[in-house]
């Protein structure tokens, strides 16, 4: 299991490339992150919901009400144009990120 320190900074990279997909829901978001790292990742529904907030604040994400018939409506997300710039950021950050990590640990 990877401690939720060490990942914290890429959440907000996970939800907009997961988002980069098409739109979706907070429960559904949080269980993609848990297949694709095999559960060894599961972010909690608070740490989702922040990440929410901030990347809405942003305008890297909008918020719109599900078409649900039965039981509660649920909030979805998209990706917006901008989040789509922040997105390619991230991952060029990351690539860099990685890069410089694995200079230090080579070097060591």
């Amino acid at each position: 299991m990877i401690s939720s320190d060490v990942i914290r900074g890429y959440n907000d990279l996970f939800i907009l490339r997961i988002l980069f997909d098409g739109e979706s829901y907070g429960y559904e978001i949080g269980k993609k992150i848990s297949q694709l790292t095999n559960g060894q990742y599961i972010i909690k529904e608070t740490t989702l919901y922040s990440a929410f907030t901030r990347l809405s604040k942003a305008q890297y994400i909008e918020s719109f009400p599900g078409t649900e018939t039965n039981g509660r409506k649920r909030t979805y997300y998209r990706l917006t144009p901008s989040g789509k710039d922040a997105l390619y950021q991230k991952l060029k950050e990351w690539s860099l990120t990685k890069e410089v990590i694995e200079q230090i640990i080579k070097g060591a």
